[in-house]
Parts: C-alpha cells; structure tokens; sequence
C-alpha cells in the first residue's frame, strides 16, 4: 500500500514550525530545573510563556525574574531570539555553517518567511541579517552591561546586558528585574533610554531597512521600501511622543512627578515601546485612559514588515492613508515618493487591517465574557497580543485558563500574520481565467 507524499506549502511549514518550537519550549519550562523553586510549571502557563517568548511579545503570567531559573531564563531568551529571527533564518545559519546548499524549496520557505517578493538574493539577505544582529545586539550588550555594572556585581551585569540586548532588539519586552517592574528605576537614565530606544526601533524597522541604512554609505540611495518604513516610523515616533507627554504632562502617578529630562526620556520611551516592543519605563496602568487609548492605536500599527514586530505594520498604514487622502483628492492614483502603487497593494493593506480588527474586535468580546476586568484593560491586553507587543495594564496574570489560551492563539496569529496563517489554513487559488462584467454600487 502506498501512501502519498505529504506536501505542505511554505505558509503551512512556517505554522507548523513555530507551532512545533512553541510546544518544544513549553515542555523545557515546564522541568523543575526551569523554575527558581523547583516545582513544575503548569502546562498552561509554560505554553503562554513559550507562546510569548517565541512570538517576541513579553506577556507574562510569572514573573520572569524571580520566578525562572537560570536554566529557564536562557530557554525563554533562546525562543526569543529564534522567534525574533525566525526559525528558518536560524536553520539557514547551520546550513551555511554546515557548508550545506540552501534549496529551491528552503529559499521559498525564506521568502514566506521574510516576507519577500522573490527568492532573489535571499540567502544573501540572511547573511545580513545574521550579520546585522550580532553587531546590533553585541554593541548593546556592551552598553548596557557597563552601566549596570554600577549596579550590580560584574557578572550579572554581563548576564543582564546580553539578555536585555537580545530581548529589546528581538521586541520582545522580557525583563529580568523582577517584581513586575521592567525598566521603570531608569525612567531618567539616558544611557539605558538610548540603547533600548535604539534596539527596539532597529528591530522594528525590519532587516531590509536595516540592510539598506548600513549600505547607505555605498549605494547614495535608499529604497521605495526603506523611504515609507522611515517616514512613517519617524513620524509615529514624534506625533505619538507629543500626544502622550500632553495627557500625562500633569499626572502626577507618571510625568507628573519627574523633572524635564525624566519627562522627555519617559515621553519618547513610551512612545517607541508600543510599536511592539513591550518594555516600560512609566506604569501603564497608571496611566490615563486617553493616553492608554492612544497606545492601543499604535500597537495596532505595531512594526514594519520583515522586522521582529507585528501588527498590521507601518506600510500598511501608509497606504491606506494615503488612498484615503487620494480619493479625497479625487485621484485615481496613490503615489508615494513618485511612485505609483499598485491595485493589489491597495486590496492586501485593506485584507490585512480588516482581519486584524475582525481578529482584535472577536478576541476582545469573548474575553469580556471570561475575564472579570474593565473592557479598556481588556482591548489593550488583546491588542498587546495581536502587536506583539507585551504591554500591559495588569491583567495577564490574572487572566483565567480560557483567557489564557485565547491569548496564546492571538500571539501566534499576530506573529505569524494573519494573511500567511490564513494561507497555511486554505491555500490561495491561482489567477482566474476569466473577469466578471463591472457592476456599480451606491457608496457613502
């Protein structure tokens, strides 16, 4: 008897992949020897953790500081920078090693992966990537472990500089200060503001962007790609800095109690982390309800494409803007930078944000049903999950088991993508052979 080869698509590999790490990780945290105490880990809250860490969010249901051993620590730090990465991306870096030839098929999984259009020059893309992290996340290993070197002894300063590194560039918001607490005792401090600013907003701009800015110097030009993802980063930045430091500016639980140079640090933090990133410097559940409002709307955006971060991503919103201003305009055609975008661009942004609001609405009426919290607690947990991002304003560890497994769902689809998971669950069909006669609608 014979039985046909399975063949799976690249959406459905990458699914199955992530799905497969994240159960590994579940079981590791779950040994006695991941905990600080020595007893097991429920399964539940090991495979939200795993689920968290690998989809590079940073919600927690323990506190990973004081609740995880060494041991727990490095599988937590290890799914992070292999979910940050991507799993295929740490595979092509052994086969490299290994001297072993990338396949057709390995370099149409890398392409799903890093969200490419072709397979041209991916292997020479990851090389980049491989080679652009290590530089990023060493320097700032180094930074961070000679200013916390003043606060502790040495060695845990190494300890805490590399694991903060990877954690902050792979935005995955994961802290070892326990408590809960993250990076709110160096609200002030420039040195560890800067390179934690600077790590979340590398791995946010995605490896493309990355490639093309560290090339800049030799090329003199920068990409279509490259010039929305800057733009836009660099104005949610500033618009979203300005926003937050008017609601909080007299607050006295947040930027109300800190002089000037605590004010702008705290401000332009809180405005970089939610775009997925998930460490704080101020609390967000003191914060006020305009403000963390505000905040679900830039987790919703979150990162940009091919980067470490969800959300329905920074091009995105630049196309639907800028459709909504063209039609305003009475154009028929969006232009950004003198470039027209196609039509298939257009129908892909408005794909994209319509599922990841059906997602985020659904999630976030079913857990009003399970979960005893107020419904703003509620969106912005949902929210978090869908970005990736691992703010919170309280509720993850007192999420219920239900909750619990409809926020490890959403992680995952907000890391994976929704269109590649919609994908891996019924594969697109093929261009239709033929075109329906035009009809017409009444519409506003």
């Amino acid at each position: 008897m014979q039985f046909k080869k399975l063949s799976l698509s690249p959406p459905q590999i990458l699914v199955i992949g992530f799905a497969l790490i994240i159960f590994l990780g579940a079981l590791l945290l779950m040994l006695p020897i991941s905990s600080a105490t020595g007893e097991t880990l429920p399964f539940v809250d090991a495979l939200f953790t795993a689920t968290s860490a690998t989809c590079v969010t940073g919600l927690i249901v323990v506190d990973t500081g004081t609740y995880f051993s060494t041991f727990g620590q490095v599988v937590i730090i290890l799914l992070i920078q292999v979910g940050g990465l991507g799993f295929m991306t740490v595979a092509t870096l052994f086969s490299l090693v290994l001297k072993r030839k990338i396949s057709l098929k390995d370099r149409l999984l890398l392409q799903e992966a890093m969200n490419q259009n072709s397979v041209e020059g991916i292997v020479r893309l990851i090389r980049k990537v491989l080679l652009y992290s290590l530089i990023i996340e060493s320097s700032a290993a180094l930074l961070f472990t000679i200013r916390w070197a003043f606060d502790m002894p040495f060695g845990r300063a190494f300890y805490f500089g590399i694991w903060h590194a990877v954690s902050m560039f792979n935005n995955a918001g994961f802290d070892l200060f326990g408590e809960y607490q993250s990076l709110t005792n160096y609200v002030g401090d420039p040195i560890v503001n800067f390179v934690a600013m600077f790590l979340i907003v590398s791995g946010g701009l995605g490896f493309i962007v990355l490639s093309d800015v560290f090339e800049f110097w030799k090329r003199r030009k920068l990409s279509l790609h490259s010039k929305v993802v800057l733009s836009m980063t660099s104005a949610l930045i500033v618009v979203g800095a300005i926003v937050i430091f008017i609601f909080e500016f007299t607050n006295s639980r947040t930027l109300g109690s800190l002089g000037w140079s605590g004010k702008i640090w705290g401000t332009f933090f809180q405005s970089v982390t939610p775009r997925t990133a998930g460490a704080n410097t101020l609390d967000i559940g003191a914060l006020r309800q305009a403000t963390q409002f505000f905040m679900i709307i830039l987790m919703f955006i979150g990162a940009s494409p091919g980067s470490t971060g969800g959300g329905i991503k920074t091009t995105t919103l630049t196309i639907l803007v800028g459709a909504v201003i063209s039609m305003i305009r009475g154009r028929t055609d969006l232009v950004l930078f003198r470039y027209r975008m196609a039509e298939e661009r257009i129908f892909k942004a408005l794909t994209i944000t319509f599922l990841a609001l059906f997602l985020v609405i659904a999630v976030a009426m079913v857990l009003s049903t399970t979960e005893d919290a107020s419904f703003l607690s509620i969106l912005f947990e949902t929210t978090s999950a869908f970005g990736t991002v691992g703010l919170s304003m309280g509720l993850t560890g007192k999420l219920t088991v239900i909750g619990k497994i409809i926020i490890s769902f959403t992680m995952f689809a907000g890391r994976l993508g929704l269109l590649t998971l919609a994908y891996a669950l019924g594969p697109k069909k093929g261009k239709e052979l033929y075109r329906h006669p035009e009809g017409k609608i009444i519409i506003g």
